[in-house]
């Protein structure tokens, strides 16, 4: 087993020690991937994103300042980067506007061409077992407080049976913790399993159905300012975020597995 002695070093150190190679390095990754994720999701295969307006309007119009914290569900290998195919070309070619997201350090991260590439595209080597107060996730933290975007997968693994987890508590600690509450946008989606199976040979497989239900954006600012004003603990804060968090989900599952059902009968 991988520990976290296999990250060599923190790798976003390169942010504040040559800001301009960081700047080169995100260019040569991000854009490419997204044209590559745009390609596959929106002309490879048979795609359709109920709601998309919600998500492009909160990725492209934020205020200054403004996080945003996208939550979804993992049902494939595939799901991050292909997804972000539902955005406009502008946002799949702006490495400032995309998101952050955390990823297995003992996956993603175990050689130095995997470290250099996931970094670059903006990465954040997640080492589990470590809890919600890892250095990747105070990093995050201070995304948010940026106004920056990260996206989480919060069952935290992918969820090959679709079972109905439990989500992991850092969701709770990226919404509750910034100064200024960030949005929550959930969606549900279908059809990721089809186009990357999660069995061998482990080949994408172009013009399977994929199913995308973006749901409303959360505003938890007043729910977070209460447990504030009441002295909650930061624990208390984290679970009744990510509960709420849970809730919307597993709303959405029920009405994208509709969409869905309908979509392949058709």
């Amino acid at each position: 087993m991988l520990h976290k002695e296999a990250i060599p070093a923190w790798p976003f150190a390169i942010m504040k020690s040559h800001p301009w190679l960081w700047k080169l390095r995100k260019s040569c990754i991000v854009p490419p991937v997204g044209v590559l994720s745009k390609i596959f999701f929106e002309y490879l295969s048979r795609s359709q994103v109920f709601n998309r307006e919600a998500l492009l309007e909160l990725v492209g119009n934020r205020a200054d300042g403004e996080g945003l914290v996208t939550v979804s569900n993992h049902y494939s290998c595939l799901d991050e980067p292909v997804l972000n195919g539902m955005l406009n070309w502008r946002h799949l070619l702006s490495p400032d506007v995309m998101r952050w997201s955390p990823a297995a350090h003992d996956i993603c991260f175990t050689r130095p061409f995997h470290c250099w590439f996931f970094t670059s595209g903006k990465c954040v080597p997640i080492v589990r077992g470590e809890g919600v107060y890892q250095r990747a996730m105070n990093f995050l933290v201070e995304r948010l407080r940026r106004g920056d975007w990260v996206h989480l997968f919060p069952e935290g693994r992918v969820n090959t049976e679709h079972e109905h987890l439990r989500l992991k508590w850092g969701v709770g600690r990226l919404v509750a913790e910034p100064e200024r509450t960030p949005t929550v946008l959930p969606y549900w989606h279908l059809g990721m399993d089809a186009a990357l199976p999660n069995r061998p040979p482990y080949l994408p497989r172009p013009g399977q159905t994929i199913t995308v239900l973006v749901g409303r954006p959360l505003t938890l600012a007043a729910e977070v300012a209460r447990l504030r004003r009441r002295g909650a603990s930061s624990r208390e804060a984290r679970r009744t975020v990510t509960e709420r968090v849970q809730d919307e989900l597993e709303r959405l599952r029920s009405r994208a597995e509709q969409l869905h059902a309908a979509r392949l009968a058709s």
